[in-house]
C-alpha cells in the first residue's frame, strides 16, 4: 500500500526552483498522481504554471524513502501560486480540487500527511491575526472531508529573504505570518512547524532557491516522522542530501533517466536505443 502525502498552499510549494541547480531525484518508490492514477515522480510535481519547477516534496519524499526502503510512497500536487487563504476556503474551487485529488489517492493508497506552505499572498496584518483561525478552519474542513480526523501536518514558515526581494515592499508583516504558522502549530494536535532558518531564495527573492527547497523538504520529513517543531535548522541536513543524491539507482531509475534525456533531446534516438538495450540485459 502506497503512503501518500496532500500537498497544499501556493507557489513555495508547488516549486519554483531551478531545476538545473540540483541533483534530480529520480526513486522508483517514489510516485505522483496524474489523471488519478499513479506514476514514478518526476520534477516539476506540480502544473499550476508554466514555471513550476522544483519544490520541497521530492526530498521530503526521498527521506521517507531512504527510511522506509520497501514501501511506497506518493505525492498528491495541488498547490497553486499567488493563492491567498481566501482562495483556499472551504467549499471553494481549489479546497474543492485538494479534496477530490486525495478522495481519488485514497482508493489505492493510505492518506498518511498533509504538507502546507501558503503565507506569501497573506503578508498583511490585519491577515496576519486571522491567519491562524482561517487555518484552522480548512485543516478541520480536509480532515472532515477526507475522514482522516487525526492526520498529520506539516506547516512551513515563509523565507527570510522576503523583504529583500524585488517585492520587498509588499511583505513587511512576514514575520507575523511566521508567528501565526508556529501558534497554530502549536496550538494543534499533530501539527508540527518548520522553520526557513538560512535558506536562501532565486534571484527574484521571493521564491526559494532550488537547493533550499531541497533542505526545507528534509526538515518538513523531520518534523513529520519525529513529531515535534524544527525550530532550527536540522543537523546533518546537508549530509542527508548527499547521501540521497548518491544512492545507487535501480534498473528502473535508469531507463526513467535514459528516457528523460531522449524526451528532452539530449541523445539521439540511435544513442537512446543502444543505451536501453544495454540496461534491458543488466
Amino acid at each position: 500500500m502506497i503512503s501518500s502525502f496532500l500537498l497544499i498552499g501556493q507557489s513555495n510549494m508547488a516549486g519554483r526552483g531551478f531545476k538545473n541547480e540540483v541533483p534530480p531525484i529520480i526513486n522508483e518508490g517514489i510516485y505522483m498522481l496524474r489523471n488519478g492514477r499513479w506514476q514514478m515522480m518526476a520534477e516539476p510535481l506540480h502544473n499550476d504554471r508554466a514555471v513550476a519547477g522544483t519544490g520541497l516534496a521530492a526530498s521530503f519524499a526521498a527521506a521517507w524513502r531512504f527510511q522506509h526502503p520497501v514501501s511506497k510512497i506518493g505525492l498528491i500536487p495541488c498547490a497553486d501560486g499567488g493563492t491567498s487563504l481566501e482562495d483556499w476556503a472551504v467549499g471553494g474551487a481549489l479546497f474543492d480540487h485538494a479534496v477530490a485529488q486525495a478522495k481519488l489517492a485514497q482508493r489505492s493508497s493510505q492518506l498518511t500527511g498533509i504538507l502546507w506552505h501558503q503565507g506569501e499572498s497573506d503578508c498583511f496584518p490585519d491577515r496576519a491575526r486571522e491567519y491562524a483561525q482561517k487555518l484552522g478552519i480548512i485543516t478541520d474542513a480536509l480532515r472532515r472531508e477526507l475522514e482522516v480526523p487525526h492526520i498529520p501536518m506539516v506547516v512551513g514558515a515563509l523565507g527570510d529573504f522576503l523583504t529583500n526581494g524585488m517585492y520587498k515592499q509588499y511583505f513587511g508583516a512576514y514575520p507575523l505570518i511566521n508567528a501565526a504558522l508556529l501558534r497554530y502549530a502549536q496550538s494543534q494536535p499533530r501539527c508540527y512547524y518548520v522553520t526557513a532558518e538560512g535558506l536562501t531564495a532565486n534571484p527574484d527573492g521571493l521564491h526559494f532557491n532550488a537547493a533550499s527547497l531541497r533542505v526545507l523538504g528534509i526538515r518538513y520529513y523531520e518534523a513529520f516522522t519525529r513529531e515535534q517543531h524544527v525550530t532550527a535548522p536540522v543537523p546533518h541536513e546537508g549530509e542527508l542530501l548527499t547521501t540521497l543524491y548518491h544512492l545507487p539507482a535501480t534498473t528502473k531509475e535508469k531507463t526513467a533517466i535514459l528516457e528523460s534525456r531522449f524526451f528532452n533531446g539530449e541523445i539521439s534516438v540511435e544513442e537512446f536505443q543502444n543505451k536501453l538495450s544495454v540496461l534491458q540485459q543488466q
